[in-house]
């Protein structure tokens, strides 16, 4: 018997045994009680999210999760390989004169640049901190661009061996990369997104900087965490967590693991991960003055926020709710792009509680601001948003909202 068809069985035995009639059960699920009869039977399918919701309200431990074959990502949202870098070449030209020229220089990792360079760097910085901020509320592939070009044009910078600017030139081309690599997931594009990550990897190593490529297995577990990869997200975010790590890099590690953990039911393993997280970043003490912040700069307790996001996974609606309500109100206003990315996941939460009204009333106002700055990410949550309230069509609410969910999930073509 195949695990979709032992679902209902099981389902029913685990009820059962918790003395829970089927009426009892559909009230404290907020789910149709026609449904989860026909769910039982083998009738009908199990989402991913009932079985999640089922699983921790029963206290399965991931037992029903595990019966439910999760479908396959949409493959209209990533791309199977990066196109080739437009500026693999002068890269290639900076990493083979290596780190020993350098010494040459009698420059050390992170050492100061000369005058002359030092208002051409700083200029660059500037640019990125301002792209950072724009993209938060721009179209991803309208920024790619330019990121692309600026990522070349300081890597240029870095190759000119006489120049005391290479070191911080390199560690700023591999910012300038990351972001690339963050933006081009926005576009949906996951492959491109991994090779961005993965030159950036390699600039930040030329640069003496070797903690950024442990920062890219946190980015490469954030694409297979969308793409639904549990076991991969725990066994990257593992890797990032080296005990000589700076702690910020290792608690946004943590974080991610307690994503991958929550995605498979594991409450215990993901509770231990945010716990862990929730230490390292409370610890991180780094100057914020010596490079751009890795990771998130507009959450401010980004393990509070990503307990929210995994209590919605680990299937405790009401929870995640109440956690994401709190962080939400924190965010600043200009962040756009983070503000739709957990206020989306905020009214998955609501949603999934039962209180439909709140959930569109939020909903509603996150779709009016996304054409600014669409999100590929996002939208996974925006089609799961929009699979939950179709449970409750007769909603007026509901029906209002369909319209602008159908044109976020289904652009309309030129």
């Amino acid at each position: 018997m195949s695990a979709n068809l032992r679902f209902g069985p099981e389902l029913r035995r685990l009820r059962l045994e918790a003395g829970l009639s089927l009426t009892e059960f559909s009230v404290a699920l907020t789910y149709d009680k026609g449904h989860l009869s026909k769910v039982e039977r083998g009738e009908r399918s199990a989402s991913p999210d009932l079985a999640r919701r089922c699983d921790a309200f029963l206290g399965a431990n991931g037992a029903l999760q595990s019966l439910v074959i999760r479908p396959e990502s949409d493959p209209g949202t990533a791309e199977s390989s990066a196109p080739p870098s437009p500026w693999a070449v002068g890269r290639r030209a900076v990493l083979a004169a290596g780190t020993g020229s350098l010494i040459d220089l009698g420059l050390k990792p992170g050492g100061q640049v000369s005058s002359v360079a030092d208002p051409l760097l700083a200029s660059f910085r500037t640019q990125f901190d301002q792209l950072r901020q724009l993209g938060q509320s721009t179209d991803p592939k309208v920024l790619l661009p330019l990121l692309e070009t600026q990522t070349r044009t300081v890597t240029g910078l870095a190759a000119d061996t006489s120049s005391t600017a290479r070191i911080p030139a390199l560690l700023l081309a591999s910012r300038f990369a990351e972001f690339t690599g963050w933006m081009a997931q926005e576009a949906g594009n996951s492959g491109a997104a991994l090779g961005w990550t993965d030159e950036a990897a390699a600039l930040a190593r030329a640069g003496g900087d070797p903690h950024l490529g442990s920062y890219a297995l946190v980015r490469r577990a954030l694409v297979t965490l969308y793409d639904g990869d549990a076991v991969t997200t725990i066994a990257l975010a593992r890797r990032a967590q080296n005990d000589g790590l700076p702690p910020r890099i290792r608690g946004l590690a943590a974080q991610r693991e307690a994503q991958g953990h929550a995605l498979i039911g594991d409450e215990r393993a993901c509770l231990r991960s945010l716990d862990r997280a929730r230490e390292l970043l409370a610890g991180d003490d780094a100057d914020r003055s010596a490079g751009p912040v890795i990771g998130t700069t507009h959450v401010s307790d980004p393990a509070a926020m990503t307990t929210g996001w995994c209590l919605h996974d680990l299937g405790r609606p009401k929870a995640a709710a109440e956690a994401l309500d709190r962080e939400c109100r924190r965010l600043p206003t200009h962040a756009l792009r983070t503000r739709t990315r957990y206020g989306f996941r905020r009214s998955l939460a609501h949603a999934a509680s039962g209180e439909v009204e709140h959930a569109c009333a939020i909903a509603d106002e996150l779709l009016r601001a996304m054409p600014a700055a669409p999100s590929a990410t996002v939208n996974s949550d925006v089609r799961r948003l929009s699979q939950e309230l179709s449970r409750f069509r007769s909603s007026r609410a509901v029906r209002d909202l369909q319209p602008a969910l159908a044109r976020v999930l289904v652009p309309a073509h030129d």
